[in-house]
């Protein structure tokens, strides 16, 4: 399921902003990306965000904008010397002339500059701990969201199935009439004399008749309807057991077309297979 939540919070001279993102996945897959005084850290940022994100594929990343001036930085001298070594050694094997600006660009890159004090105080690390706290909860709203999204569209086309279902029950009824008139139209067409015991004729017919009834497979496709509505609207994450439901409704939907021996029957099992494809791909995305 994707979710998106940020928050900033302030504190001193910094301003902390958190920002989680997340796609679908199987399994709590956490990507993070912090900054250097708070990569001490990084253990107690996986647990805060493991306890509150059940799965998915999660991005999470914190940053800090910092009054440069009031965060007593002080330039890191042998980084920036490494780097115009570095530099110079690359201009003089491409023959390039240095220029005095590329002291500018050195002083841009990671490390250049340093604070005098880069851990962490207990005090900023509670402003870190509540502003995760209100990116997982701004989160959490969002996946919310779009999980009553879901379920809304999952009930509509479990209602649909369902409805279709009930569709099925007058065709049923002239289905039963139809093979026996065709069944009694070509006994008399082989045996042209009429030689047909019309006990033994019967006797056959409901055998035959039984081998094609649906009543059982229409009885567990709906239940199995009603326990995937009830399993929907449990305060629990479900997507597994919605999944393992929905094959069961799969399997019920294929017996009825398979007995169907019926154009209109086999129709309304093509538009509840239709529906059923949809719920399962809706289905990858809920927890």
């Amino acid at each position: 399921m994707t979710g998106f939540g940020k928050a900033t919070q302030s504190f001193g001279n910094k301003t902390l902003s958190v920002e989680i993102r997340s796609v679908n996945s199987k399994q709590f897959d956490l990507y993070l990306k912090l900054p250097n005084p708070y990569k001490e850290k990084e253990l107690d940022i996986r647990q805060l965000l493991a306890q509150q994100i059940e799965r998915g594929k999660v991005e999470c990343t914190l940053t800090i904008e910092e009054n440069i001036e009031a965060a007593g930085l002080k330039l890191n001298t042998a980084v920036i010397k490494d780097y115009f070594n570095q530099i110079q050694s690359i201009a003089a094997d491409l023959n390039i002339e240095l220029t005095d600006r590329i002291l500018g660009t050195i002083l841009r890159l990671p490390d250049a500059m340093k604070a005098e004090n880069e851990s962490i105080t207990e005090e900023e690390w509670k402003t870190v701990e509540s502003t995760l706290s209100a990116a997982l909860n701004a989160f959490d709203e969002f996946r919310r969201q779009e999980g009553q999204n879901l379920a809304n569209d999952l009930l509509t086309r479990v209602n649909l199935i369902l409805e279709y279902l009930a569709n099925v029950e007058p065709y049923e009824k002239e289905r039963i009439e139809r093979i026996r008139t065709r069944l009694k139209t070509n006994m008399s067409e082989a045996l042209p004399n009429n030689n047909i015991d019309p006990n033994r004729f019967e006797q056959e017919l409901i055998y035959y008749l039984e081998k094609l009834d649906i009543t059982e497979e229409k009885v567990r496709l709906q239940n199995h309807c009603n326990y995937f509505v009830q399993t929907l609207n449990e305060p629990v994450s479900n997507g597994r057991k919605l999944s393992f439901i929905a094959q069961e409704m799969g399997r019920e939907i294929n017996t009825i077309g398979s007995k169907a021996n019926d154009a209109q029957i086999q129709k309304l099992v093509v538009m509840m297979k239709d529906e059923l494809e949809k719920i399962k791909e809706q289905l990858g995305n809920i927890l």
